[in-house]
């Protein structure tokens, strides 16, 4: 993100990131990993979770301990998760509206998608920035596919890189295919239950998102 879109990020309060990826991923636990070292570094946080028709996502993050619960926010789609962060976001806005009368000195809210598939991206009238996560188990060969997701975000995240021997897939040529068709935009590879990878992702917020050194 260039300082002229940050700076209109600043115009409507909070930078706002996004995290979309297919069903079992790893979103909320990405999101979830994320919180700590954020919140550690003075980061004013807020989170949005999607769901289809229930509140799942937001609850297990309240439950959490991790955040102050009043700072999750649940949002149900009732239709193809995509239509709530694309088509028409005017649910996710209003609780980003919400979270900010709320907290009047939010500094970023995270945005969780409800899975969806590879086509899926996030308007930018909703959202400064935003990753596309996928995980090992989903095959080795989803770079190669080339979805909106994984060529238009900002960064693309590999997780799940643990299980990548258990199922057969060659990482390094799955990182290798991911950077070579993203021509250049970041690829971060994670493995949450470990937090490997995790300081790549948080520096990217620092530095792309919200402009800290």
């Amino acid at each position: 993100m260039t300082g002229d879109a940050m700076g209109g990020a600043n115009a409507h309060g909070a930078a706002r990131i996004g995290i979309g990826g297919p069903v079992g991923s790893g979103k909320t636990a990405l999101l979830e990993t994320l919180i700590p070292p954020l919140l550690a570094a003075g980061i004013e946080l807020a989170v949005i979770t999607n769901d289809l028709v229930t509140d799942e996502d937001a609850e297990r993050v309240r439950r959490s301990g991790l955040i102050d619960p009043d700072r999750v926010v649940a949002v149900q789609a009732g239709a193809c998760p995509h239509t709530v962060i694309r088509e028409d976001p005017t649910l996710n806005l209003l609780a980003v509206e919400q979270l900010e009368r709320r907290h009047p000195g939010l500094q970023l809210i995270m945005l969780e998608s409800g899975g969806d598939n590879l086509a899926s991206t996030f308007s930018l009238d909703l959202v400064d920035w935003w990753m596309f996560v996928i995980d090992v188990a989903g095959g080795g060969d989803i770079p190669r596919k080339r979805g909106p997701g994984v060529l238009q975000s900002d960064l693309l995240v590999i997780n799940k890189a643990d299980l990548a021997r258990h199922v057969g897939v060659d990482l390094e040529r799955m990182v290798a295919e991911a950077t070579a068709v993203r021509e250049g935009r970041p690829v971060a590879v994670t493995d949450c239950r470990r937090g490997f990878g995790l300081e790549q992702v948080v520096e990217a917020i620092r530095h792309d998102v919200l402009f800290l050194s």
